[in-house]
C-alpha cells in the first residue's frame, strides 16, 4: 500500500517505513504529524476522489524539525557599470519518518433501486423585486475663460 501527500506545495509518494525532507512543519522531534492524502493505493483499489479519502489518513513522527537543503548560490553582473552581486540560500526541510497509512474511507454509494424513492426538488421562494430611485443627473458648472494675455508688440 502506498498513498500521495501534499507538504508544502509539493506531493510525495510514500509508504510506510519511508523517510523524507519535506518543507519545514511547525512540530518538535518525536511528535505526531497527520498528514491527509491525495492518492491512496491499496493494492488493486485506487481511492483518488475527496468521498472516498474521507477518513483516511498518513500519519507521520518528525525525527528532525530542523534539517538544511544544499546551499544554493548565485550571481549576478552587470557589465560596465561595477554591480556585482554574490548570494547564497539554504532551505530549511524537516526530516519525517511514515509510521501508518490508514484507509478508513467510506465505501462509493450504491446505485439507486426502484425501491428507493426519488428525493424531490426542494421549492425555491420567488425572488424579490428590488426598486432603484432614479437620480436627477448633476447639473454641470459653467466652464471658466482664461484672461487674455498681452501680446507684445
Amino acid at each position: 500500500m502506498y498513498a500521495v501527500i501534499r507538504s508544502g506545495g509539493k506531493q510525495y509518494r510514500v509508504e510506510e517505513g519511508d523517510r523524507l525532507e519535506v518543507e519545514q512543519l511547525g512540530a518538535n522531534t518525536d511528535s505526531s504529524v497527520l498528514l491527509t492524502p491525495v492518492l491512496l493505493v491499496d493494492g488493486a483499489r485506487v481511492l483518488a476522489t475527496p468521498t472516498q479519502l474521507d477518513g483516511a489518513a498518513v500519519s507521520a513522527r518528525v525525527v528532525s524539525p530542523d534539517v538544511r537543503a544544499p546551499k544554493i548560490t548565485g550571481f549576478t553582473y552587470k557589465s560596465k557599470s561595477n554591480q556585482r552581486r554574490r548570494w547564497g540560500h539554504r532551505q530549511h526541510h524537516s526530516l519525517i519518518e511514515i509510521t501508518a497509512i490508514s484507509v478508513g474511507g467510506r465505501r462509493p454509494p450504491a446505485t439507486e433501486t426502484a425501491e428507493a424513492p426519488a428525493a424531490a426538488p426542494a421549492k425555491k421562494a420567488p425572488a424579490k423585486k428590488t426598486t432603484t430611485a432614479k437620480r436627477a443627473p448633476a447639473k454641470k458648472s459653467p466652464a471658466k475663460k482664461a484672461p487674455a494675455k498681452k501680446g507684445t508688440g
